[in-house]
């Protein structure tokens, strides 16, 4: 196993400018989990972004906040404002693993791993996230629901890293996270769910799914269902615009007729009562 330790991140892009083919390293738990099954890992070079403090911080500024490349799920759950103004990331956090992975794993590599069953990813999406990239070229902003290209491929290119995840301050009047799995953590999700509506006039919905497609999927065709205020009176009213968002399939962990069946039964029963068109 070889593993380069860059001490700054001009240092890092350097790197990666040089040597494209580099395994970017943040928290490594989805790494070190396979890696006695995973033999052609062992011969690849890694370089471990351990040392830069400069992507370490949660920052705040007057709309928005950002959490550098190397922040953990632990730090997001010991910030008392995050529990004020994003109590979806917090939800989510609390169930990704147990307490050994959430201190070491991060929200950027949440997002680098590209896995359509990620937790972190649908609460950021939710929330209008935007990734922060870097290379020598200089700095690129990609909005998240517009990062993946396909099943763990994205925009990133083999020279650039991301820096940082940003998230706009703003007011809602409704927020919620659903993970549907073998038991409440450490367990792969079959369905999940987050959903926000932000307290504007008109209010702006935004429905996020995982497990469902090849990447976490943001959903417009149930978002344009909300803002049209159309009558919802069971949940397979959602039933089309579901498969017209995402393409769920049959796996170890479930069917594909299961997944939408629980995907339409969770908007119906987390709406009902939020929104007077669903009765």
């Amino acid at each position: 196993m070889n593993v380069l330790m860059p001490n700054t991140l001009a240092e890092a892009c350097d790197l990666c400018a040089k040597q494209p083919d580099l395994i970017p390293l943040a928290g490594a738990t989805d790494l070190l989990v396979h890696w006695p099954l995973r033999q052609a890992e062992h011969d690849k070079t890694y370089l471990d972004l351990s040392k830069l403090r400069e992507l370490r911080a949660i920052t705040w500024a007057a709309d928005s906040v950002t959490l550098g490349a190397l922040t953990t799920y632990w730090d997001v759950l010991q910030d008392p404002r995050v529990k004020s103004d994003f109590p979806l990331l917090i939800e989510s956090a609390r169930q990704v693993g147990a307490i050994q992975i959430q201190s070491r794993g991060t929200w950027a590599g949440n997002i680098a791993n590209g896995s359509p069953a990620a937790d972190g990813v649908p609460v950021l999406m939710a929330y209008d996230a935007s990734v922060a990239l870097i290379s020598k070229s200089g700095p690129r902003i990609v909005p998240l629901h517009e990062y993946y290209t396909g099943y763990r491929k994205s925009v990133r290119r083999s020279d650039e890293l991301i820096s940082a995840i940003t998230i706009p301050l703003r007011t809602y009047d409704f927020s919620v996270f659903h993970k549907v799995g073998a038991r409440r953590a450490q367990a792969i999700t079959k369905i999940g769910l987050a959903m926000t509506r932000q307290s504007a006039t008109p209010a702006t919905w935004r429905v996020v799914a995982n497990s469902v497609a090849a990447t976490v999927k943001r959903c417009p065709a149930i978002e344009s269902l909300l803002h049209a205020g159309s009558a919802i009176r069971k949940p397979e009213d959602f039933s089309a615009a579901i498969a017209a968002d995402v393409t769920p399939i049959d796996d170890i962990r479930s069917t594909a007729d299961y997944r939408r069946t629980v995907m339409a039964r969770l908007l119906y029963h987390s709406l009902k009562g939020v929104n007077p068109a669903i009765s």
